[in-house]
């Protein structure tokens, strides 16, 4: 089997964090120039990408900013920095639980996404540790969705990212979240919920939709109080929203879920005064460089068990 030469280093730093965009010129396209290709490629449009070459801001693999009247190479990589969007500072800490050679084990609050995406770049939890720690290289190894809280695992090697990622894609990671949700006597706990989820590109919500089930979820009832009550949830596959759903669907969405079981008004931009109560409490796992047995676990308390009037207020 061939193997796929890994592309040239960037000729550009990180800026916040976060690394430059680097494209490469497809084959069996005859462009006049890069320029023609990026402007009818990217989404900017013709005046921001001739803003950005005459401004030197798009490079070619020895760090030369691209000239206009660069003619079209196929194979060729170009990189550059996109503006970064106005973001909302989340006033949170990441916590470091664990940090090695290998990896680094953080606690990412609620309210912040693992890695740079759409309008999340630099306020991001793999941008806030890359400055923060100092490690230009550090790469994640998982996602954990933007309003969900707890641990996510991090590797330090670039050269070592897909032996942990592995882990996570063979199921060899066992992850433990923890829910404050309503209670309802007449559920029968535990149990485990098996449906075929189905999460639509462009659409915020996914749904439950016939088939063979794709998702998995291990359901219980730790204890419960006033109307409410505390989960663990641990699931055995790894759709986007899966315990969100399967909580709603049992008829006990997670408190502060702003998608289920219905889309709600987002509220004003800088709100994190209720954030959704779903945390990734532990995480398990048999280190595949060192073959340490790793448990970590997130000391938080989700605010709506420990202080619900303060929390709903």
């Amino acid at each position: 089997m061939r193997r796929r030469t890994p592309p040239p280093p960037s000729p550009l730093p990180q800026r916040d964090g976060v690394d430059p965009v680097r494209l490469r010129l497809p084959p069996g396209e005859a462009w006049a120039t890069v320029r023609d290709h990026l402007v009818a490629r990217l989404a900017a449009g013709a005046g921001v990408i001739d803003g950005m070459i005459e401004a030197g801001r798009i490079v070619d693999v020895a760090g030369c900013p691209v000239p206009r009247d660069m003619a079209y190479a196929p194979g060729m990589f170009v990189w550059f920095h996109r503006d970064l969007p106005d973001e909302e500072q989340v006033p949170f800490p990441v916590e470091v639980v664990y940090r090695d050679e290998h990896v680094v084990v953080a606690d990412k609050p609620h309210f912040l996404a693992t890695t740079p995406r759409g309008s999340h770049v630099a306020e991001t939890a793999l941008a806030r540790l890359r400055r923060e720690l100092d490690v230009p290289a550090l790469g994640a190894a998982h996602r954990l969705d933007r309003l969900t809280a707890g641990l996510v695992l991090f590797v330090v090697r670039p050269e070592e990212r897909g032996a942990y990622q592995a882990l996570f894609r063979d199921k060899q990671v066992t992850k433990v979240y923890e829910a404050v949700a309503g209670y309802d006597p007449a559920l029968e706990l535990p149990r485990t919920v098996r449906s075929r989820i189905l999460k639509e590109r462009g659409v915020l919500a996914a749904r439950e939709v016939e088939g063979e089930p794709n998702a998995v979820s291990r359901v219980e009832l730790l204890e419960h109080r006033s109307g409410r009550a505390r989960y663990r949830l641990t699931p055995r596959t790894g759709q986007t929203h899966q315990l969100r759903v399967h909580m709603s669907a049992l008829g006990v969405p997670i408190l502060g879920d702003p998608l289920y079981p219905v889309v709600a008004d987002p509220g004003p931009a800088g709100d994190f005064r209720r954030p959704l109560q779903l945390l990734a409490r532990t995480l398990e796992f048999t280190d595949p460089i060192t073959g340490l047995e790793h448990r970590f676990a997130s000391p938080r308390v989700l605010p709506a068990w420990s202080s619900y009037d303060e929390w709903a207020r």
